[in-house]
């Protein structure tokens, strides 16, 4: 099985000021979040990367470019409007202070599964469109690139709660429960039998380990060995 490293955007300008940007052009990231985005792509310098794949907003996009350039051979790269930020319609652009006001944001909170944002999209069709697109392409890479593949996708932080909390087993309506920061590094893979959620939510440590082969699709009883660097 392939294995994917779901990688937020490092901080924006629009985070640092609580805006929420959406799909809004020209959100950039800001001097912290090249930091932290140039981090990110030096832990994933020990991994040999078969693709970065990344959403089409400016943000994940530099961002992706930082992991790229610090892989030993390019990768392929490439844009994929399937985990690109969700459509938030009339909210885009908005404080997030404001809209914490509105009854709609209960709804995002205790019961996202119901809500859909004016003028915009639902968060279950945000789901629905941004786990087949991470499915699609993990399946791909490994049909060409072999079950060892590692391959990156660059979205945003309910992109990567949605993808995660549907890994997981978990209803979308408790997928705020999952925590995904600025240039952080997730690792899911999807095997024969069910997806394995690896890690979540990282933004240190060593990454070397998967370089090795992943193992077979069964779950190891009682836990396992683990992994040691290589």
């Amino acid at each position: 099985m392939a294995t994917v490293l779901l990688v937020r955007h490092g901080r924006t300008t629009a985070n640092a000021s609580g805006i929420l940007a959406g799909r809004t052009p020209g959100v950039h990231l800001d001097a912290t979040g090249r930091d932290q985005a140039d981090a990110t792509a030096r832990r994933l310098a020990a991994v040999p990367l078969a693709a970065v794949v990344t959403s089409p907003l400016e943000r994940c996009r530099e961002t992706a470019l930082a992991v790229v350039g610090q892989q030993e051979q390019e990768p392929e790269s490439t844009v994929e409007p399937g985990i690109s930020e969700c459509d938030y319609g009339d909210w885009q652009g908005r404080a997030l202070a404001e809209l914490a006001k509105e009854p709609l944001w209960a709804v995002v909170q205790g019961q996202p599964s119901a809500a859909a944002f004016p003028g915009g999209e639902s968060l279950a069709a945000m789901q629905a469109r941004s786990v087949e697109a991470v499915r699609r392409h993990d399946a791909d890479l490994d049909a060409r690139h072999g079950a060892g593949a590692v391959w990156a996708a660059v979205a945003h932080g309910d992109i990567i709660k949605a993808v995660l909390a549907d890994a997981l087993g978990m209803h979308l309506d408790v997928f705020q429960r999952i925590a995904v920061g600025p240039a952080s590094v997730s690792v899911v893979r999807y095997g024969p039998h069910r997806p394995e959620v690896v890690a979540m939510n990282t933004d240190a440590g060593d990454l070397s380990w998967l370089r090795v082969a992943p193992p077979a699709g069964d779950a190891p009883v009682g836990g396992g060995p683990g992994h040691a660097a290589s």
